[in-house]
Parts: C-alpha cells; structure tokens; sequence
C-alpha cells in the first residue's frame, strides 16, 4: 500500500505474478476480463484522484472484485488493471510525482506497509483502520478482514449457527463520491459507458464492503449469514471533513439527503443497509441530471483535502435478548417478586427474581437479565395453584441452551433445598412470548383464597348472601398503603363470585374464596380501606372485617400452561 502522495500501484514484478498464478487462474481471468471492458483514461483520472482500487471497482460495477477476489491483495489488483489496460507505464509515472522529496521515496517493501487513504472510503475499503485501542490495523485481503471479525466473535465465546452483519459508515463517503462523480461527469457526460455504467452500476461502498466480508466470514465462523438475533455491527467513525464541494452541491443535495432519510438503527436483516446506502443511486443521479458543466468548477483537484488518517472501527457482536419464560409458584411469605432493598437493608429472605434469574443466565451465559411476570403479589402473599407467568429476558447470550438443558436446569431449581420458589414448564421462547403474557395480562381473572375475620360470629345467612354475588362491580380508590408509589386514581372493578369456607371450632374465621378481574386490591376488598372501597366483605357483612393471610391460587392465562 502506497502513502497519499505516491501513485496507487508499482509495476508488477516475479513476487506479485507469482501471487497472482497462486490467487488462481480461473479467479485473475475472469477479474480480467471484466477490467478490460474499462476506460482506460477514465481510471487513470480516477487513480490521479487517489481513490483506492476497490472504490474504482465498484464505481465501475466491477462485482465480480466483490464475489470472487476476496483473497487478492491490492498490489495484485493494481498489477491486474495495469495490464488489461495497459497502465503499467502511466503506474510507473505515477509512483514518483515531479514535485515529490527525492528524500521521501519510499521502496517497495516500504510502500506494502505504509497504507494511504482512499479519498472516497477513506479507507474502509482497504481495510485499513484504528481500532478501539487507537492502534493503526491495516489488511490486504477482504479475507484477512474477516478474519479479525472472527476472532473477535470467538473470544466472546457466541456459539451460533447464523448472523446478521450490519456496517454505518460516515455520511461524507457519501458526500466524496458524490463529488467524485460530478467531476468523472465533467469530462464524460457525453459518452455512452459512463451513462449506462458508470452511474447505474455503482455498487454503494457500505454494500460492496458487506458482500465482500459475508463469504469469508461464513466459512470462519460455520455460520450463515442472513437473518438472525445475533448481529455483527463495524460502526466506522471519521473525525476529518468530506472533499469540498462547492456550496450549491451541498444546499440541493446534501441536505435534501439527510432530511429524507432515517436514523441508522440495528435492523435484522442479514445484511443491513441504511438509508443512505439504501437511495445512494438515486440522490447521485438526480445531483448528476441537476448539475450543469459551468456549475462545476475545473479546480476539484484543488478542492480535494489529502485524508490524513483512516476511520475509527468500532466492532460490536452481540445477540438480541431472548426470553426464556414459564410459570412459578412461591410458597413463602418472607420473599418478594424482585428485589426489594429500602436504606441498604433487604426486605424479605430472597427474591423470585433472583432465584430464577440467578440459575437462568448461566445457563445462557448472557450478560445480565430483566425479569418480568404477568402481575405481582405481595411479600407476604403466596403464589400456588398453576403458578403465576413469567418471563426472563437474557441479554447478549452466548449460548442458547437446548430443550433439554432447559429441563435440567428447571429440575435444579426446584431441588434446592430452601424450596421458597418452584417453576414449571420452562421454555424458550420468542417475541411472540412477550405478546401473549402482555395481551393475557389485561384480560386475565384471578383466583384467591384469604383467611377473613370478623367483628361478630359467621351466620349462615352470610354464606348465602356472599354466594349470590354474581359479576359485582365495585369502586376502589388507590389504597392508602400504595398512595406515595401510585396515582390517586378510581378503578371500576369486577368480583366475579365469592363462596365462604366454615373453619372448625371458629365462629369469626373463615376462608374467603374468590374470582376477580385482573388488579383488583384483594387486602382492600375486604377490610375496606376507611371507605375507600365499595362496596366491601365489611360493608356487605355490615361490620369489621379484616384480612390474616392471602394466597393467590390461579391465574388465568392460556400462556405456559404445559
């Protein structure tokens, strides 16, 4: 590779033939072929412009570069279009430029090792870049590139059997070709090859730079690249300004850009193009239609600002979270749904969350974990019956465990000795587990039982009054013990039928066994709550009542049931 003040290639010599017969002949002859059909002054314009090959390539729409020569090292692709062109000589020319330092020659093994940067990519394309440590990395070779992408997912320790690859790159790529392009249309606007090539061929950079990494990195990793939850993201960041081009380039186009496209998120396809990318030809076109030849000035050389250092890559592989759901049941009155710390000091012995959690994500081996459940009982409640519906989400798991590892680890879980949490029919699951637990939730009836007393002995008459409420409406505030977390808000809700359970050799206890619509405050139904529930198993009995012990006994969910 050649600094920004030497010419982009040397002839070719015994060492780079040899490379060029080991590269394979099939592969050299059909790259060939494809060059010759090239303008020869064209490219050499292109060359004296300092754009890198690869850019020359694919403003060509030279693809077969991107498909079949991903081993090919630039001095190889110079030494090729040197001599299906016959530019070996011009190469020559330009290795050593009039006004160039005698001093400040570089030989060829010095030329291999110090890289410049491309004025359209700015060296994304030549694969040269710095990387997280500010340390200058630069590869011949799509290949070598992919190579370092690989290692990296290796050493995260991500087992997959796909991925998607996804690449931003800085927006005055962009803007360079588009400049690039108005200058090439300067001089061969008349001529049919640029008309019918030049501008519908291009392949975008960001497109030519996927496709040329996807075939190594499928072979690296045994993975497919396409659509996938485990995404490999090269984010490239330049801090120098774009070629200058004049104001009206910037005003008509380069605005109108922006204003029409969209933030460059993670997408999952397999191969994600942003918006720019995405309507890269169209904007070229219709700059290089608006523009007549006085609006562009015969300076662009002059405009062109030399690119002093390559783009920043920051690599990013990580999988987007996956949700391991099912139902749980606590059998304690002393652990809470998540964790509870108030001052630094714990509430309760232990957590739902954390005895799943803590078993879930080392069996995925994930980053962390979110914890979500249809619903929330108490500390002091008790979970039983089917179990309450739960899902754990796993950030950036590096393993996504089988059938059957699920199963192991749900039996550890419910082997432990303090028996405070039990799970039931654990799986995996996808985003469709979170809509069904989210749609469930709103819809869903609750099953209780609560230990009830009363001011006054049970007659038989209040077992009978409290069975014939069918579908009962009542009226609750927001209780007083929830008002410093939640609004003051009135919520209608329904009491879908009650029965009494006598307890023997007591008059004033009994057990209260109810169904309700999903949110109803159970504690408050039944003492009241100083009035700000009505009507209540107080107010219907007409005197005090008060609740001992609560226990959640269904709720009614079609998700995760077996």
């Amino acid at each position: 590779m050649v600094s920004g003040t030497d010419a982009p290639a040397e002839v070719i010599n015994d060492r780079d033939e040899a490379h060029v017969i080991s590269a394979g002949d099939d592969v050299v002859k059909l790259l060939t072929d494809a060059v010759r059909t090239l303008h020869p002054q064209a490219v050499k314009d292109l060359l004296s412009l300092e754009v890198c090959i690869r850019c020359i390539f694919r403003l060509f729409g030279v693809r077969e570069c991107i498909y079949n020569c991903t081993l090919l090292s630039p001095s190889i692709l110079y030494s090729i279009l040197g001599k299906a062109l016959d530019l070996e000589g011009d190469l020559v020319d330009n290795s050593s430029r009039a006004n160039e330092d005698p001093s400040k020659q570089h030989s060829t093994k010095e030329l291999e090792i110090e890289p410049n940067f491309c004025r359209i990519c700015l060296g994304i394309l030549q694969f040269v870049y710095h990387d997280d440590k500010n340390m200058l990395v630069r590869r011949d070779s799509a290949h070598d590139f992919a190579v370092i992408i690989a290692e990296v997912v290796k050493q995260g320790g991500h087992q997959i059997d796909n991925f998607s690859l996804e690449v931003s790159v800085p927006p005055s790529i962009i803007e360079n070709e588009q400049a690039v392009r108005l200058y090439m249309q300067r001089k061969y606007n008349s001529e049919v090859w640029f008309r019918e090539k030049f501008i519908s061929e291009c392949v975008p950079a960001k497109e030519f730079l996927k496709l040329s990494i996807a075939t190594p990195l499928e072979t690296l990793l045994g993975a497919q690249c396409g659509l996938s939850s485990f995404r490999i993201r090269l984010t490239f960041g330049h801090s120098e300004a774009s070629i200058k081009v004049p104001d009206f380039v910037e005003k008509k186009e380069c605005n109108k850009r922006r204003k029409t496209g969209a933030s460059d998120d993670l997408g999952t396809a397999g191969i994600e193009c942003s918006y720019i990318s995405a309507n890269e030809n169209h904007v070229t076109k219709r700059s290089l239609n608006g523009v007549q030849d006085h609006d562009f000035p015969d300076c662009l050389k002059l405009q062109l600002e030399k690119v002093n250092e390559p783009c920043h890559l920051t690599l990013l592989c990580c999988r987007a979270p996956i949700y391991i759901g099912g139902r749980y049941l606590k059998y304690s009155r002393n652990v809470s749904q998540t964790r509870w710390i108030i001052d630094d000091e714990r509430m309760g012995e232990a957590s739902v969350e954390e005895i799943i959690g803590s078993s879930i994500l080392p069996m995925c081996q994930g980053d962390n974990y979110k914890f979500h459940a249809a619903g929330r009982e108490d500390i002091d409640v008790r979970m039983l019956g089917s179990g309450r519906p739960f899902l754990v989400e796993i950030q950036n798991a590096r393993h996504v465990p089988s059938e059957v590892v699920i199963k192991e680890t749900e039996g550890k879980m419910n082997m432990l000795e303090n028996k405070l949490v039990k799970v039931k029919n654990l799986r995996m699951l996808g985003n469709e587990g979170w809509t069904m637990m989210r749609e469930g939730e709103a819809e869903k009836q609750k099953q209780y039982t609560a230990l009830v007393w009363i001011s006054r002995p049970l007659k038989d008459d209040d077992l009978q009054r409290i069975a014939s409420l069918k579908e009962m409406q009542i009226l609750q505030r927001t209780p007083i013990r929830v008002l410093h977390r939640r609004s003051p808000l009135e919520r209608q809700k329904v009491i879908h039928w009650m029965k009494i359970e006598r307890i023997t050799e007591s008059s004033q206890y009994f057990l209260l066994h109810l169904c309700t619509q999903a949110g109803t405050y159970i504690k408050e139904f039944v003492h009241g709550d100083f009035g700000r529930t009505h009507p209540s198993i107080g107010s219907i009995l007409g005197c005090r009542a008060e609740i001992s012990q609560l226990d959640v006994t269904d709720v009614k969910m079609d998700c995760f049931l077996g």
